[in-house]
C-alpha cells in the first residue's frame, strides 16, 4: 500500500514538473515572439549563425522537440535548406541544456521555496486583464510549478524510503550501458521531452535513488528518445522534411554512441572528472548534459554537408511526383510556434499577392491581340491564388485560436487582404477571357481605346504599389495618395465610358466592343477598390475604413 501512495506522489510531481515546464515554454513563446522573428531572420547559410539561432530559440521556447519541429515545418515550406535546418537543430541541443541547469539548481532549499512563490504571484496575474502582464503571469507561473513538481518528487522519495531502495534496487540489476541507453530512450519518448527526462533523472540523483554512473547513460538515452516528437511531425511531409528529422536522430545516435563507448570504457574517470566540478550529484548530471552536447556539435559541425548527403542517399527523391501543391511559406508544423506562424503567413500573403499583380498584368498584355501566348500561364496562376487562397484560410482558423492581442487583429487583417486578392486575381482572369473572346472574333481596341485604357490600367498599377507598401511595410505614408488614385479612377470609368459612346456616334469605334470595353473598365475600377481595401486593411482589420467604399460583389 505504502508504495502505491509513493507513486501516485512521484507521479503527481512529475505530472506538475511537465504542466510548468509547458507553462514556462507557452508563455516564453508568446512574450517573446518578436525576439523569435529577430533571431528567424538572422537564418543564413553560416553554420555558426545557424546553431546559435538553434540555441537561442531553444533557450527562449524551452524545447528542443518543438524547435526541430519548427525546422522541419520550414523545410517543408521550401523556406529553410537542409544544411541550415541541420545547424539549428545542433544549436536547439545546446539550447536545451539550460532546462537541466536550472532544475539542478533546486538542491538549494532558499531556490526552491523562493521560486516556488512565484507560482502563486504567477497565477494572481493571469486574472488581470492586461495581456503582457498576463504572458508574465504565466512565465512565473510555469517556473514556480517546475520547483514545486521537483519538491513533490523528492518528497516521494523522502517520505516513501519503499520507492528509493525500489529504484536503487532496480538500477543494480539493470546496469548495463546498452540497456540503460535504451530506458533513458524509451522513456523520454512517451514523454516527449528530454528536459523533463533530465529533470527527473537529476531528482533521482540528488536523492540518492539514481547512481549518477547509470544516470549518464539514461541521459544519452533521453537525447535520442527526444527525436521521437520530430520523427512523428516529419510523417507525410516532404522528403526533404523527412531528411531533416533523420539528421536531428542520425545527430544524437552517433553523440550518443561516442560518449557511451567513451564512459563505458572511463566510467570512473568520467565520474571523478564531473564530480570534481562540484558536490552537488544534481549539478554534475547537469554538467554531463551540457557537455555531452556542446561537444557532439562541435564535433559534427564541420560535418554538416554529409550529414546532409547522407540523408539524401537514405531518403530518396520519388522519380514521379503527384501534383501535391502545398503552401510555399506555411506549413501546419508552424501552428506549434504562433508567432512564426504569423510572420510566415504574412510572407505567404506578400506571395499570393506578387502573383495577382502578375497575372493582371499578363492580362492585359493577352489584349494586344496575343490572348493565346498567355491563356495558359494566367490559368495556372489563376489556379495557384485560388489555392492559396483556400490553404491558407483553412491555415488561419487553426491558428486563430492560438494568438492574442495584436496578432488577432492580424489574422482579422489577413482574412480580409486574401479575400481581396482573390478577387483581383478573378479580375485579371476575366481580362483573359475578354482577350481571348476577341481574339476569336478577330475584334481589337482602336489606339485611342487601348489608350486610355492603359493609362488607367497605369493607376491601377500604381495603386497596387502603394497598398502592397501599406501592407507588407505598414507604410501608411502613400494611403493618402491611394485614396485620391482611386478618386481617379472612378472619375476615369465615367470619362472612358463616355469617350467610348462618343466614338460610337462618330463611326470609330465598332459596336461589338461596346461589351468588351465596358467590362474592361468597369472591372479595372473595382480591381481599384480592392486594393484600397488591401491598403487599409492593417489599420482597420475588421475590412472598413472611413471614407474609403469596400466592394461587396459576388462571383
Amino acid at each position: 500500500m505504502e508504495i502505491f501512495k509513493a507513486v501516485l506522489v512521484l507521479l503527481a510531481g512529475v505530472g506538475v514538473f511537465i504542466a510548468g515546464m509547458n507553462m514556462l515554454g507557452d508563455g516564453l513563446e508568446k512574450s517573446a515572439g518578436g525576439g523569435l522573428k529577430k533571431l528567424l531572420g538572422k537564418i543564413s547559410g553560416n553554420r555558426f549563425a545557424g546553431v546559435g539561432v538553434g540555441a537561442g530559440v531553444t533557450a527562449i521556447i524551452q524545447s528542443s522537440s518543438a524547435t526541430s519541429v519548427m525546422a522541419i515545418g520550414f523545410v517543408n515550406a521550401g523556406i529553410m535548406t537542409l544544411f541550415q535546418a541541420t545547424a539549428i537543430i545542433m544549436g536547439a541541443n545546446i539550447g536545451t541544456t539550460i532546462t537541466g541547469v536550472i532544475v539542478a539548481f533546486s538542491y538549494l532549499k532558499i531556490v526552491k521555496l523562493a521560486v516556488a512563490a512565484l507560482a502563486f504571484v504567477g497565477v494572481m496575474m493571469t486574472f488581470l486583464k492586461t495581456e503582457k502582464v498576463k504572458q508574465i503571469g504565466g512565465i512565473l507561473c510555469g517556473f514556480g510549478l517546475i520547483f514545486v513538481g521537483l519538491d513533490v518528487m523528492g518528497g516521494a522519495f523522502d517520505n516513501y524510503p519503499e520507492i528509493t531502495e525500489f529504484f536503487q534496487k532496480l538500477f543494480q540489476k539493470v546496469d548495463f550501458p546498452l540497456l540503460l541507453v535504451v530506458l533513458g530512450a524509451i522513456f523520454t519518448a512517451i514523454i516527449q521531452s528530454s528536459s523533463a527526462a533530465t529533470g527527473i533523472f537529476i531528482t533521482m540523483v540528488g536523492v540518492g535513488a539514481l547512481g549518477l554512473e547509470n544516470a549518464l547513460f539514461l541521459v544519452l538515452g533521453s537525447n535520442i528518445g527526444t527525436c521521437i516528437t520530430a520523427v512523428i511531425a516529419s510523417i507525410g511531409t516532404s522528403e526533404n522534411a523527412k531528411r531533416t528529422a533523420l539528421i536531428h536522430l542520425s545527430f544524437n545516435v552517433i553523440g550518443s554512441i561516442i560518449f557511451t563507448v567513451i564512459i563505458w570504457i572511463f566510467k570512473s574517470q568520467a565520474v571523478d572528472l564531473l564530480q570534481s566540478f562540484t558536490s552537488s550529484g544534481e549539478m554534475q548530471l547537469a554538467w554531463f548534459h551540457v557537455i555531452f552536447n556542446v561537444t557532439t556539435t562541435l564535433v559534427l559541425l564541420p560535418f554538416i554537408k554529409q550529414l546532409v548527403q547522407m540523408a539524401e542517399k537514405i531518403i530518396p527523391n520519388k522519380p514521379e511526383e503527384k501534383d501535391n501543391r502545398q503552401l510555399k511559406y506555411v506549413d501546419e508544423l508552424l501552428l506549434k510556434t504562433p508567432p512564426i506562424a504569423i510572420m510566415q503567413v504574412k510572407k505567404e500573403v506578400e506571395y499570393m499577392s506578387a502573383l495577382a499583380r502578375e497575372n493582371l498584368e499578363k492580362a492585359f498584355l493577352a489584349m494586344n491581340g496575343s490572348a493565346s501566348d498567355y491563356a495558359k500561364e494566367v490559368e495556372e496562376r489563376e489556379s495557384l491564388i485560388n489555392f492559396t487562397n483556400k490553404a491558407l484560410t483553412r491555415f488561419l482558423i487553426k491558428l486563430s485560436p492560438l494568438v492574442d492581442g495584436s496578432n488577432e487583429k492580424s489574422i482579422g487583417a489577413y482574412f480580409h487582404v486574401l479575400n481581396d486578392l482573390e478577387r483581383i486575381g478573378d479580375h485579371a482572369e476575366n481580362f483573359e477571357e475578354i482577350a481571348m473572346e476577341m481574339q476569336e472574333k478577330g475584334l481589337a481596341f482602336s489606339a485611342e481605346a487601348t489608350a486610355e485604357l492603359q493609362a488607367m490600367k497605369e493607376k491601377v498599377l500604381r495603386m497596387f504599389e502603394l497598398a502592397t507598401e501599406a501592407f507588407d511595410d505598414g507604410d501608411v505614408a502613400g494611403l493618402a495618395e491611394l485614396a485620391v488614385l482611386e478618386n481617379e479612377v472612378d472619375g476615369m470609368k465615367k470619362v472612358l465610358t463616355a469617350s467610348h459612346y462618343a466614338r460610337l456616334a462618330e463611326g470609330k469605334c465598332n459596336i461589338e466592343l461596346s461589351p468588351y470595353f465596358s467590362s474592361t473598365v468597369t472591372r479595372l475600377e473595382r480591381v481599384a477598390d480592392h486594393l484600397v481595401n488591401v491598403g487599409y486593411s492593417i489599420l482597420n482589420p475588421t475590412g472598413s475604413q472611413s471614407g474609403v467604399k469596400l466592394v461587396k460583389e459576388t462571383k
